[in-house]
């Protein structure tokens, strides 16, 4: 599916309504250029998962966790300043882990990085800048 989000709070939206829908489990894998909008979505999947905090990119500390309403975790993970040894830093951190407890949700930012790692069955979002404050974002 192809959305032209032409808003940044569209882009929200389209996040919230995926969030909604999740069941636990689940990874997903968001690729796209600096500025193409894939924080602003994961804002709005954790809202859709009911997270109360205010969602904030994790490019310094690279993962930060969150209450879901499914009894789990919302892990949302920031890949873009890991270069080399990936796979070790992600065991480092426990990335692993996370994603076997089908109660969680992992939402990687810049995930290509990593994806010889995800499972087969990651759903991958894509975003691309289009114009001005529009996205496409390919789910």
């Amino acid at each position: 599916m192809e959305i032209i989000a032409k808003s940044a709070e569209e882009t929200k939206n389209t996040g919230r309504e995926l969030g909604d829908s999740l069941k636990g489990g689940e990874v997903i894998g968001l690729v796209g250029e600096l500025g193409g909008g894939k924080t602003t979505f994961v804002q709005g999947l954790a809202e859709g998962l009911g997270v109360v905090e205010r969602i904030i990119s994790p490019t310094f500390i690279i993962v930060r966790q969150y209450s879901n309403k499914l009894g789990g975790n919302l892990y949302h993970i920031d890949l873009y300043r890991l270069e080399g040894n990936i796979k070790k830093e992600l065991e480092t951190l426990g990335v692993t882990n996370f994603m076997e407890d089908n109660k969680n949700v992992v939402i990687i930012e810049w995930a290509d990085k990593a994806k010889e790692l995800l499972p087969e069955s990651t759903r991958w979002v894509a975003f691309e800048n289009v114009g001005e404050n529009e996205r496409k974002i390919i789910l």
